[in-house]
């Protein structure tokens, strides 16, 4: 192009003009630091955005754990927390003391993960056991609940209540009598933690709390999905590792 202005519109001659790669060199000297300057301006627009997505995903998973708070620690959870225990005092006072030590563990870990934004499946079901117990006090025996694992498996990441969400949830929107007994299964493999339950509608579930949408939305932070098979019989959730 520069050619071209010089040489056939304004018509210099090319007599003593500097040759070719002079003039490329010369052109190539002016142009390294324009295009230099638009680098360092594209790179640093990418820090900041890459900045601004990490800041955004730390506002997420710290909303996470707010509402994860907040949907424990709400009057119903200890509502019926403490009409088991009220119970438990008159009929059996070494289960209400194991219920009370249960219900402090729960609290406390839920507490523990303010600094905590994933943890080990180990972690996760060493948390569960006290929820679980919590649960057989009050449903008795109106539910069985089994967890299949690979040791391998244990040391795996994942956002921390994640099963407890899911469990709670299981029991929100299924009956358990001991005639129709619900059979809440967890399976811990190389690849998944799927939670599965058979399907028992109880037509009057509570909808507040953290529903399933917004766990898999927690999971979408990491660019994981979270896989939901509904049948007529069973409800099942995989849920990926966000370390391995």
């Amino acid at each position: 192009m520069f050619n071209f202005v010089i040489y056939d519109v304004f018509l210099i001659p090319e007599d003593g003009l500097p040759p070719f790669l002079v003039k490329f060199a010369f052109a190539m000297s002016t142009n390294i630091p324009i295009l230099l300057v638009f680098e360092l301006i594209h790179y640093f627009q990418s820090e900041q955005k890459a900045i601004a997505d990490s800041e955004k995903a730390k506002r997420k998973v710290l909303l996470f754990q707010h509402e994860t708070l907040r949907s424990q620690i709400n009057p119903h959870f200890l509502f019926n927390s403490l009409n088991v225990l009220s119970s438990l005092i008159y009929i059996n006072q070494e289960n209400a003391n194991k219920f009370t030590k249960a219900l402090s563990k729960t609290y406390r870990y839920v507490l523990s993960l303010t600094q905590q934004p994933i943890v080990s499946v180990a972690e996760e079901l060493d948390a569960l056991d006290s929820y679980i117990f919590m649960m057989r006090m009050r449903f008795e025996n109106s539910f069985t609940f089994t967890v299949n694992k690979i040791s391998s498996s244990e040391q795996h990441k994942i956002i921390p209540l994640t099963l407890q969400l899911l469990i709670e949830n299981v029991f929100k929107h299924n009956i358990a009598t001991e005639e129709s007994a619900l059979n809440i299964i967890i399976n811990v493999d190389n690849d998944y933690i799927t939670v599965e339950n058979n399907i028992q509608p109880s037509g009057s579930a509570d909808n507040g709390g953290i529903g399933l949408n917004y766990i898999a939305n927690q999971y979408k932070i990491y660019a994981k999905e979270v896989a939901v098979e509904h049948t007529e019989q069973m409800f099942i959730v995989k849920i990926p590792y966000i370390q391995s």
